[in-house]
Formats: C-alpha cells, sequence, structure tokens
C-alpha cells in the first residue's frame, strides 16, 4: 500500500471518526435534555402530591380527590414514559460511543501504519547514505592508494 493510500484511508477513518463523534455528542445532549425533563416532572409531581396533601389536611371534597389521584395518575405515567426514553437514550448514547471507539481504534490502526512505515522510509535512507558515505571513503581510499607512489 502505498503512502498517499495510506494517508488517504487516515484521513477517511478521522472523518468517520469525527462524524461518530458529533452523532455521539447529539445523542449525549438529548440524553441531558430528558434527563432534566424527568427531573422536571418529578419536581411537579413531588410539589402537585405536596399540594393534595395540604388540600386533604384543610379538608377536600370528593370530586377534587378524584381529579388530584387522576392528575397525578397521568403524571406517573408521564413520568414512566420519561424513564423508558431515557434508559433509550442511554442506550443510544453507548451504541454512539462504542462507534466512536470503532472508530478511533480504525484511526490509530492507520496511524501506527503510516508511522512504522516513516519510520522503515527512514532507515532506508539512511542505509543509502551509510552505503554512498562508505562508496566515497572506498573510492577516495582507493584513489589515494593509486596516487601513492609505490
Amino acid at each position: 500500500m502505498s503512502r498517499t493510500q495510506l494517508e488517504m484511508l487516515a484521513d477517511l477513518a478521522r472523518d468517520a471518526r469525527d462524524q461518530a463523534g458529533i452523532a455521539l455528542a447529539q445523542e449525549r445532549q438529548g440524553e441531558q435534555q430528558t434527563t432534566a425533563q424527568l427531573h422536571s416532572l418529578n419536581r411537579y409531581r413531588a410539589e402537585y402530591a405536596e399540594r393534595l396533601q395540604l388540600a386533604m389536611r384543610e379538608g377536600i371534597d370528593p370530586a377534587t380527590m378524584y381529579n388530584y389521584q387522576q392528575f397525578l395518575a397521568s403524571l406517573d405515567a408521564a413520568l414512566e414514559r420519561a424513564r423508558q426514553t431515557l434508559a433509550a437514550q442511554q442506550k443510544r448514547v453507548e451504541k454512539r460511543q462504542q462507534h466512536w471507539q470503532q472508530e478511533q481504534r480504525k484511526l490509530s490502526s492507520y496511524d501506527t501504519l503510516a508511522s512504522r512505515r516513516l519510520v522503515e522510509e527512514h532507515r532506508r535512507l539512511e542505509r543509502r547514505e551509510q552505503k554512498t558515505n562508505d562508496d566515497l571513503v572506498t573510492s577516495r581510499l582507493a584513489r589515494q592508494r593509486n596516487e601513492t607512489p609505490q
């Protein structure tokens, strides 16, 4: 595989990793929003339950009590849906995290290959330079021997 092909693969892997990172960030943002909504629903439910307790202490008619209970039941259902949504969102985040890690490993593999290739290229150049230097020294010594009267 040529150096340019390896660079092209590394660039593609880098782009794929970056796209996976963007998708992961979006899923995490969705998770934060879902968590915030769940907390808001929990607070609202607690406040509403507190209002019901206060109304019961002060005396409440059966119709109003029924309305409070129905509304609390609908809040409980909404809370359950929000918990399920959060669990699904967390699974999506985990899946995106794994995908990002996979893309990062792929990029690291290409980078490692490129580094090895570069080291190999440097060694070849050094050997070539050494051979050239050796040849120069050998030819200089041969000339000196030929020029020296015997």
